[in-house]
């Protein structure tokens, strides 16, 4: 039998310039709260960046250097509450060999400095490689995705899929949007079924101005979301439902009675929503109101319409979608 080697050499190639600076502060994983960070790649390796774009999906292969390579079982997410696994059944950095991939959009070159997003590594985390994403040599299909980035597309379908299946959306109700960078959003097209979205069904719209980019016709809720963007910085993700318990509570009882029940949740939620009067759905009026809403609140109910939830993330939006339905559930059985 042939030995296999009981060691490889490695060549760091860059560094990672991030505003993480305490590990006990880094995300999960990038779609879970992760930043626009810097790699910065050493001069000897510049030269295999040639023609790599902005748009372009990329893959990070860096090296934790500070996680434990004494490791062969963990927590799942460092939960206790989790039965251990064999670390090569889990994505903890803690293992043999800690490298760390990491599913980035590049946004800008600058020299050998890439500026990618979102990144969830410390800052100053070595980096051994750099790939094309591997969902870029999958074909597209349809004309109308051209332009469109499969990975966070892929986040959408699912969150559409996630939000159809807890009965949040139905049909062709609702829209959701993720903000791929400071300037553009991807938001679900007109017309397009949530719990079956298709690749076509997804636009690309520059945040400041609304004009369309890439992608199929927007929702016509569109200028909802593009108006919360604007207002409330720290919103990465829009989810605009219509939760049936919560608008048949909101036929009940008024407005500042909504989820007023003597649960200590009930208080919770109640200090993180508001209300804004009916607006007729795809309005400018409907908009400006719940952007100025979204200053201060992180859900908004819609008088006759439904609820709308930013956070940083579509899962954590659809959370909280959630966690609301659930109470207004309550609050409808407690008026039996």
């Amino acid at each position: 039998m042939s030995e296999y080697p009981s060691s490889a050499e490695i060549n760091i190639i860059g560094v990672i310039r991030s505003s993480f600076t305490d590990l006990n502060n880094c995300p999960k994983q990038g779609d879970e709260g992760g930043v626009e960070a810097w790699v910065e790649v050493l001069p000897q390796y510049a030269a295999g960046l040639e023609s790599l774009q902005a748009g372009q999906n990329l893959t990070l292969l860096s090296w934790l250097h500070e996680a434990d390579r004494h490791v062969l079982a963990v927590h799942p997410r460092g939960d206790v509450n989790r039965p251990k696994r064999g670390v090569f059944n889990t994505r903890s950095p803690a293992r043999p060999n800690p490298i760390g991939l990491h599913e980035v959009t590049l946004l800008e070159t600058e020299g050998a400095r890439l500026r990618v997003a979102p990144l969830e590594v410390l800052d100053g985390t070595p980096v051994i490689d750099i790939k094309t994403s591997y969902d870029q040599r999958k074909p597209v299909a349809g004309a109308e995705a051209a332009g469109i980035p499969p990975r966070q597309a892929a986040i959408i379908r699912q969150a559409c899929h996630t939000a159809w299946q807890r009965t949040l959306l139905s049909g062709f109700n609702g829209n959701i949007s993720l903000r791929i960078n400071g300037d553009t959003c991807l938001v679900t097209a007109t017309g397009s079924t949530k719990g079956d979205l298709q690749p076509e069904d997804l636009a690309l719209v520059d945040i400041a101005t609304g004009k369309h980019i890439a992608g199929g016709k927007a929702s016509s809720e569109t200028a909802m979301h593009l108006a919360i963007y604007r207002q409330q910085p720290e919103a990465q993700a829009v989810v605009h439902t219509h939760p049936p318990k919560l608008l048949a509570l909101g036929v009940r009882v008024a407005p500042a009675d909504m989820l007023r029940i003597p649960i200590y949740e009930s208080d919770l939620i109640r200090e993180r929503m508001t209300c804004i009067p009916a607006h007729a759905p795809g309005t400018q009026e409907l908009a400006d109101a719940a952007g100025a809403a979204a200053a201060q609140h992180e859900a908004i109910h819609m008088e006759k319409h439904g609820l709308v939830c930013w956070a940083a993330t579509p899962r954590e939006a659809l959370a909280l979608s959630e966690e609301i339905e659930h109470i207004a559930g309550m609050h409808l059985d407690s008026l039996c």
